[in-house]
């Protein structure tokens, strides 16, 4: 009630005509509407209606569950006939949108009208996950580190015809060329988006540490301080909104797709750094006794991770293209292992005696995944290690060698690892593995059914 107040103030002190309301679906997309802000008291008192096909599209927009019958899959009337749902505004995540005049921001937690919690929420999940976390006194904090690329457009292709679901993307050229990794000029030729970025993302208290070029041609990657996890799904999700509008507005396409479709592009990696910190004490956990040794609580969580990662993968690559980084030789994982500082293992640890900063960096997730489904991951299987009492393996020193278990090769590998989970259908529920399978076969199935470039240049004038 104290921060719907000073909201509600900051509104007129501002003069806020207009606030986004939004909460993060399915997929980690915003979603949401913009009310005039003399509705804003009222959204905070009552929410705001939502349809509740919104939850149950996948990545084309397209509603997936049979929502003209009695029961789409979630009990009779559940999300039926297009009904609503309420978006809830969480008060602590106002922002002022510093490239639009007069208009605030809010994310919400999303409930069905009579109040109950809607159990397919990510950010509810990520909620409870952080609970049980919490009942062993742990806290999760976890640091950012995410590559994405800006690209000029030359035809945002808005004719006509080019409406399609999904719609054609836009045609667009470099800002600057590749594989010049972290050179000065690379990052001149990059400095006017870096700028607009950094500005933005000031205005809006989003604790950016760093901001360089990456290794692929007009490739970023940026970095954050240490956050907890809630805090970090949030602003996940407030920076990738951010980049993507604030460049549209100057001419630039912004894509956290992992493998962009043009040629001589490297993968975008999503690497979450992790620690657990004791709540009563604030002592990282993960800060070895001797040299680089792990805490005994340091290799149950990794222990957890890497018995877990091929059932997760879904949740940290949740897309089709996600699983075409997965190559050998290219600073990204295809196996699950574990190094020492090691950028070519799938968790790389980062822990020295006396340094506060130990952390372990998971390397597997895709920029596009969803941030409350990916950090859930990592929480719940590392809680998983703990109370299995697991052990971390050895530390590899070839992670390209070796017969260590292979990351999933495609999106429908980690499907039926995650379906056939009977620890992921005990921590987040059936009907949670349930739906989220169902969202994701209804994309794979789209996939196989269109015809690639590949398939027309191998056959088309053989046969």
């Amino acid at each position: 009630m104290k921060s719907a107040e000073e909201v509600l103030k900051a509104v007129t002190d501002n003069n806020i005509d207009w606030v986004r309301i939004v909460f993060v679906d399915q997929h980690g997309v915003t979603r949401g509407k913009t009310l005039a802000a003399t509705a804003l008291k009222s959204a905070f008192a009552k929410g705001v209606s939502m349809t509740s096909t919104l939850l149950l599209k996948d990545t084309s927009h397209t509603t997936v569950f049979p929502v003209w019958e009695n029961d789409a899959g979630f009990g009779a009337g559940v999300m039926t006939g297009a009904s609503d749902f309420l978006m809830k505004p969480d008060a602590q995540t106002f922002r002022i949108l510093p490239w639009l005049e007069n208009t605030g921001w809010l994310l919400s937690d999303i409930s069905m009208q009579e109040g109950s919690e809607i159990e397919i929420s990510t950010r509810h999940i990520l909620r409870k996950t952080i609970d049980r976390l919490a009942e062993r006194e742990l806290e999760f904090i976890c640091g950012l580190e995410v590559e994405f690329y800006v690209l000029k457009i030359d035809d945002a292709r808005l004719e006509h015809e080019n409406s399609n679901r999904p719609h054609d993307p836009p045609q667009t050229s470099l800002l600057s060329h590749g594989y010049q990794y972290l050179t000065e000029n690379r990052v001149d030729e990059l400095a006017q988006v870096m700028e607009l970025i950094q500005a933005n993302a000031a205005a809006l208290e989003l604790p950016l540490l760093t901001i360089e070029s990456e290794f692929g041609p007009s490739q970023f990657e940026v970095t954050f301080e240490p956050m907890k996890a809630l805090k970090a799904a949030d602003m996940m999700v407030l920076f990738r909104n951010m980049v993507k509008q604030v460049c549209r507005r100057h001419g630039y396409h912004a894509t956290f797709m992992c493998r962009p479709g043009f040629k001589n592009s490297m993968g975008s990696g999503w690497h979450l750094h992790q620690s657990l910190v004791d709540i009563k004490t604030g002592e990282n956990r993960f800060v070895p006794k001797a040299g680089r040794e792990l805490t005994p609580l340091a290799s149950q969580w990794i222990g957890g991770i890497l018995a877990r990662a091929n059932e997760s993968c879904i949740l940290t690559t949740p897309t089709v293209n996600g699983y075409k980084r997965y190559q050998p030789f290219a600073l990204a994982p295809d196996r699950v292992q574990w190094g020492h500082d090691n950028r070519g293992a799938m968790l790389r640890a980062l822990m020295n005696e006396g340094d506060s900063a130990s952390r372990l960096e998971n390397r597997v997730g895709e920029p596009a995944a969803n941030p409350y489904l990916y950090i859930a991951s990592q929480i719940l299987c590392g809680l998983g290690g703990i109370n299995e009492n697991m052990t971390a393996p050895q530390p590899v020193e070839r992670p390209y060698a070796g017969d260590a278990q292979k990351l999933p090769g495609n999106l429908a590998d980690a499907m039926a690892a995650f379906d056939n989970s009977a620890f992921f259908r005990k921590q987040l529920g059936d009907e949670f593995v349930d739906y989220f399978i169902h969202l994701k076969c209804a994309e794979w199935q789209r996939y196989l059914g269109a015809v690639s470039e590949w398939e027309q240049r191998e056959y088309f004038s053989l046969f």
